[in-house]
């Protein structure tokens, strides 16, 4: 149970981290009025839920920018003159700020579950194991598909 809900906040928080979090083009809904509508929550914890995003986003965000360079400069390496020392530096320097980006991503999602009420938790879990099992069917039908192929 306590995965499912891991895995619950996990999506919602990739999901409130996006660059695309604000609103979204269209008058579509955010995330966060999405996440409002599914548990139920009122005006201040959305309130308290953007602040969060909005104070923990931009370092992620340069976060995953300075991973995004590192990676291109790991796959510049792939050549006849390689230089194994840069590659093990930066491939440190890479699996450090990934660290960082995990620890973030998951002080924001547990500052964001902080936010719900125990029943708003427990619709969201009852919501993200609804959502696995039409993953998990989807994956079957396709898998099925194949195997008449």
């Amino acid at each position: 149970m306590k995965l499912v809900k891991l895995f619950g906040i996990a999506l919602i928080a990739v999901g409130l981290s996006s660059p695309a979090m604000a609103q979204q083009s269209g008058g579509q809904p955010d995330q966060v009025d999405q996440l409002a509508q599914m548990v139920g929550l009122s005006d201040d914890q959305q309130k308290e839920i953007r602040s969060i995003i909005e104070e923990m986003q931009p370092e992620i965000q340069e976060l995953q920018g300075e991973a995004q360079q590192l990676q291109q400069e790991i796959q510049a390496q792939i050549k006849p003159d390689y230089d194994e020392d840069e590659i093990r530096e930066k491939a440190e320097d890479f699996g450090d700020i990934t660290g960082e980006m995990t620890a973030m991503s998951t002080l924001m999602q547990a500052k964001v579950d902080a936010v719900f009420t125990e029943a708003q938790r427990e619709e969201l879990n009852k919501r993200m194991q609804q959502m696995q099992q039409q993953m998990q069917q989807q994956r079957q039908m396709q898998q099925q598909q194949q195997g008449m192929q």
